[in-house]
């Protein structure tokens, strides 16, 4: 299998190289989607034989779906990562390995997430699961403003391929959270949209005994059926201390407080000021 490759990028110099060697190894032709860098990202992307497209930034789904419906791809298959995630040699070993009519209609990729320069493997997210190979035609990314997921149209099958990829968050912690404060924002807006009956044709069905995604959708809607403020904590002390993410060292120990207490406690301060002071 040779799928297209298509990568999203902005101001992303010091994780694009990695990322495109190793997708070179698996894709004849790739494509980086540019939200108008300034940091030398697009020369980097044609130094290692990318097309590069400019298109303006609305949110991640809308412009992996910018991508799917505008570029020219020329594959029976399509490869999705962002700029910061770099393939092992495991992966795109099975990747290569596929035939060009394999079982499936697409694939989950297992990701790690590499934090303050270590690989973190503990905590219940080591790895979560992505659907980042599919057949042309058949992948749409949800329309989300936060945690978007790929998901499959009609009834085709899934599968999961070994080794990994390696989600290499390179930015200083002030952009890290700063980042992370606006996706509060469009997690507050989800979840209104959610209690208000907002329709949720192209998303992913919550299910326990369905695919990754869909069992880490049903996780979530657990999660948010908790009590404000009580939840963060109970995610935290489950993450850290059950799941063992304490075995991450100081890294993990930064990663799962801001990850998942300092920002899903900011998620529930949003939604009580909303409530109570607007």
């Amino acid at each position: 299998m040779r799928p297209t490759g298509i990568l999203l990028s902005y101001n992303s110099r010091d994780t694009l190289g990695a990322t495109l060697q190793r997708a070179r190894e698996v894709c004849n032709e790739i494509f980086v989607v540019d939200s108008f860098s300034s940091d030398g990202t697009i020369e980097l992307a044609s130094s290692y034989g990318a097309s590069v497209v400019q298109h303006a930034f609305e949110n991640y789904g809308a412009q992996r779906n910018w991508a799917i419906d505008n570029l020219p791809i020329s594959a029976k298959w399509q490869l999705h990562l962002d700029a910061d995630e770099v393939m092992d040699e495991e992966l795109t070993r099975a990747i290569i390995a596929l035939p060009d009519e394999p079982e499936h209609e697409g694939y989950f990729v297992p990701r790690y997430v590499k934090f303050l320069g270590r690989v973190l493997r503990h905590g219940g997210m080591s790895p979560t699961w992505h659907l980042r190979l599919f057949r042309t035609g058949v992948g749409r990314c949800e329309d989300r403003k936060y945690d978007q997921h790929f998901l499959l149209a009609g009834s085709g099958t899934t599968g999961q391929l070994p080794g990994a990829m390696i989600d290499d968050i390179a930015m200083s912690l002030s952009e890290w959270t700063s980042r992370h404060n606006r996706w509060a924002d469009g997690e507050v807006a989800e979840m209104d949209a959610a209690s208000n009956g907002a329709a949720n044709s192209g998303r992913i069905v919550a299910d326990a005994g369905g695919n990754p995604a869909q069992r880490k959708r049903a996780l979530r809607e657990k999660y948010n059926s908790l009590p404000l403020f009580v939840r963060p904590f109970a995610l935290f002390g489950y993450r850290y201390f059950f799941k063992l993410g304490f075995l991450d060292g100081t890294e993990g120990f930064i990663f799962w407080v801001l990850q998942t207490f300092w920002f899903r406690f900011l998620i529930d301060a949003k939604i009580w000021e909303k409530r109570h002071l607007r």
